[in-house]
């Protein structure tokens, strides 16, 4: 039984960054998952210095309380399936927006989350498609003036090129608290052309 956590950062927005005993990233995990890994001998290895100690319950032989020291990326043990396809991220609104930094592609102003809408590029009116490289965010007004058309019928340019972020892209953007040691080797996982937008 966990009685405490401790840290200097939130425990609840901390996450492990999980790989497989190859290396291969999966995805993020909470410091639950990541806990009973360590309790079932689980961990293969490690990397970065502990990022969170987990007090758990007092031997009732000894008297002394068991502690874990959890690091900021785990690979668990067992078999890695090599020559698995990269995951593809799932497109919703969330991943959207971050994916655009919360911008609307049409204007180039910020917006909160709740005044961007999902454009279709190519309206499925069209025949366009609900894929990541169909798919912009636009703010609400824009979202209406363009309407049923496409960009170049409605007189209003993209800013950026839709596409599909890579699965490490998707894990830089789906997290606001990425650790130093982990973002460190995210990026040096990203596709070699976009490893500048960490």
């Amino acid at each position: 039984m966990l009685a405490e956590v401790r840290t200097s950062n939130d425990i609840h927005s901390t996450r492990v960054l999980s790989l497989d005993s190859s290396g291969r990233i999966l995805d993020w995990m909470s410091w639950q998952d990541a806990v009973c890994l360590y309790v079932r001998d689980a961990v293969a290895w490690t990397l970065g210095d502990a990022c969170l100690t987990v007090h758990g319950g007092t031997n009732r032989d000894s008297g002394l309380q068991s502690t874990i020291d959890l690091h900021p990326i785990v690979a668990s043990r067992g078999h890695a399936r090599a020559g698995l396809i990269e995951p593809a991220p799932a497109l919703t609104n969330a991943a959207l927006f971050a994916r655009d930094r919360m911008l609307c592609l049409y204007c180039g102003d910020h917006f909160s989350r709740g005044d961007l809408t999902r454009d279709h590029v190519v309206p499925l009116s069209k025949g366009g498609l609900d894929v990541w490289e169909n798919v912009v965010s636009a703010c609400i007004c824009c979202n209406v003036r363009k309407g049923c058309h496409t960009p170049q019928q409605a007189s209003m340019p993209l800013l950026a090129v839709p596409y599909r972020p890579s699965w490490v892209e998707h894990l830089i953007l789906s997290n606001r608290n990425i650790l130093a040691d982990q973002m460190e080797f995210l990026v040096h996982h990203l596709p070699k052309n976009r490893r500048h937008l960490a």
